[in-house]
């Protein structure tokens, strides 16, 4: 007499093997998404829905709100320092971006030539773009721009008198820029990057045609960098209009002289926290999420005639 037969497993396919395993990773990985959604959620999304909200309202932070419709977005054609804090920012942003990216491309490639000491060196260019934005920079180059300043000290030695650069409207914008300018580490590092991709063998073959330093410049450099270029190109627009707080410390909060450093965001913080128009100023924060996505839309646009990639 012989046992019966005990039943078996059957045997497991592959499609049921691999099943629990990726539901598993799955899970997990939704896990350690919940952070990141509920900061995308909590601090971005229902923040840009409320002000989108309050941009048709009236609201001075204190009352409730009340619907006003487009009544903010009209009034903005009647006020004149809210076109000349929009004329201000765009003459930053078309002055200050290239003179940027045109200096931190020039010392890329001088740094690109092997010098020694380069990790310091880097290092030292990067800091001015970690610490331009503070407002200890901003204090400092008042210090520098004053009519008492370090500039005027250094005229006064060559015979030549100096000027209150921040209290001049004609010059109160151009030291900002400078500014701008002077933050030119973090494209640099980019650039740099950019250039360390570059196949030497492409310019030992220029060299040999006779193609002298400019040329390989103008025939690889720049062809090649393109891409790196339009990275940077739409970093520091984007970042150039939402440019604060150097003209709040150096201003004093006001935009002076005569509205000369009234920047866009200087001027959207006065209408919301100075003089409680909150409403008015969410509208004036949605035309300027407006006006860069059109702005960068406008450079992915451009970019199909200028910019080269690997694979064309």
């Amino acid at each position: 007499m012989t046992a019966p037969a005990l039943p078996t497993e059957a045997p497991a396919t592959p499609q049921t093997r691999g099943t629990a395993p990726w539901r598993r990773q799955g899970r997990a990985a939704h896990v350690f998404l919940l952070p990141w959604l509920a900061g995308l959620l909590l601090i971005t999304a229902v923040p840009l829905l409320a002000s989108l909200y309050l941009s048709f309202t009236d609201y001075d932070l204190l009352n409730a709100p009340s619907w006003t419709g487009l009544e903010n977005y009209q009034r903005m054609w009647d006020d004149t320092r809210f076109w000349a804090s929009a004329s201000v920012t765009l003459r930053y942003v078309l002055v200050s971006v290239p003179l940027q990216l045109a200096f931190a491309l020039l010392l890329a490639v001088l740094l690109d030539k092997g010098l020694k000491g380069l990790t310091l060196y880097r290092s030292g260019y990067y800091l001015p773009s970690l610490l331009g934005t503070s407002v200890a920079v901003a204090i400092l180059w008042r210090q520098l721009f004053g009519h008492d300043g370090l500039l005027n000290s250094g005229l006064a030695v060559l015979g030549i008198e100096g000027q209150s650069w921040l209290q001049n409207p004609t010059t109160a914008l151009g030291t900002l820029i400078v500014l701008n300018v002077w933050t030119f580490g973090s494209p640099m590092i980019i650039f740099l990057a950019g250039l360390r991709q570059i196949p030497e063998e492409l310019y030992e073959a220029a060299r040999v045609d006779g193609a002298g330093r400019v040329r390989q410049f103008a025939s690889i450099t720049l062809p090649l960098l393109t891409p790196i270029i339009f990275f940077n190109l739409v970093l520091q627009t984007i970042g150039a209009f939402q440019t604060f707080t150097q003209a709040h410390v150096i201003s004093g909060g006001r935009g002076g002289p005569l509205d000369s450093t009234l920047f866009y965001t200087l001027y959207l913080y006065q209408q919301g926290f100075q003089n409680f128009n909150m409403g008015y100023a969410s509208a004036m924060a949605w035309v300027l999420l407006v006006v860069i996505g059109v702005v960068t839309a406008l450079h992915f646009t451009l970019s199909k005639y200028w910019v080269f990639y690997g694979d064309k």
